[in-house]
């Protein structure tokens, strides 16, 4: 729960720095949560029967900060060059639904916490922005936000939070599902568990890139 809830605080304040450190990779992330922190101040979207408004609103700007695609398949690991074209549309597709139900259906848990960032490092089309969430407490958690550059823009594909990588989290699970039953078994999984949780985030909301 944890994690979820921290994941879920860094979609809404990757854009609210203390000391702003500068450099394309941050500018790029704080332009996209700068948008989804005007959404969840917007007092239009505020009442409770507009919550999947709010949340429909924050999928369409974080969809354009993270590259799901990527993410899906990093997730996936060695099993992905197995995949047929067809498997793999239908993998990103799940794991898309699974991230944003998971994730931006926690949105209503962001409770003001700021970010510091720290540094960035940029390796030809990789970049890694690192930062520190300062929680309510006054605590400080690290965050690393793994990015790629797609075309002229840079776009989250990983994120650690405490040193644990989203991406190696669900490989870990992913791995050993496809390892012990089989990869249909793996995709049956994924579509129980996104139809379990599609009560709070109605497929209706969700927005495809």
């Amino acid at each position: 729960m944890k994690t979820v809830r921290l994941a879920a605080v860094i979609v809404l304040t990757l854009g609210l720095t203390m000391p702003v450190w500068a450099g394309p990779p941050t500018d790029q992330v704080r332009q996209y949560t700068d948008q989804v922190l005007k959404i969840m101040q917007d007092s239009t979207l505020r009442a409770p029967d507009k919550r999947f408004e709010r949340r429909a609103a924050v999928r369409k700007v974080a969809i354009q900060v993270f590259d799901v695609e990527e993410t899906a398949k990093r997730a996936l690991g060695r099993h992905w060059r197995e995949r047929t074209p067809a498997e793999r549309a239908e993998f990103v597709d799940l794991f898309a639904d699974l991230l944003e139900r998971t994730y931006i259906g926690k949105i209503d848990l962001y409770g003001g916490e700021q970010i510091r960032y720290v540094n960035e490092s940029v390796d030809g089309d990789h970049a890694i922005v690192r930062a520190r969430i300062i929680t309510k407490r006054d605590t400080e958690v690290p965050v690393d936000a793994k990015m790629l550059r797609k075309a002229d823009r840079w776009a989250i594909y990983d994120i650690a939070i405490e040193n644990i990588s989203l991406i190696g989290n669900y490989r870990a699970q992913f791995d050993q599902i496809i390892r012990t039953a089989s990869y249909p078994e793996l995709v049956r999984r994924l579509k129980d568990k996104n139809s379990s949780m599609a009560e709070d985030s109605p497929p209706s909301t969700r927005v495809k890139p």
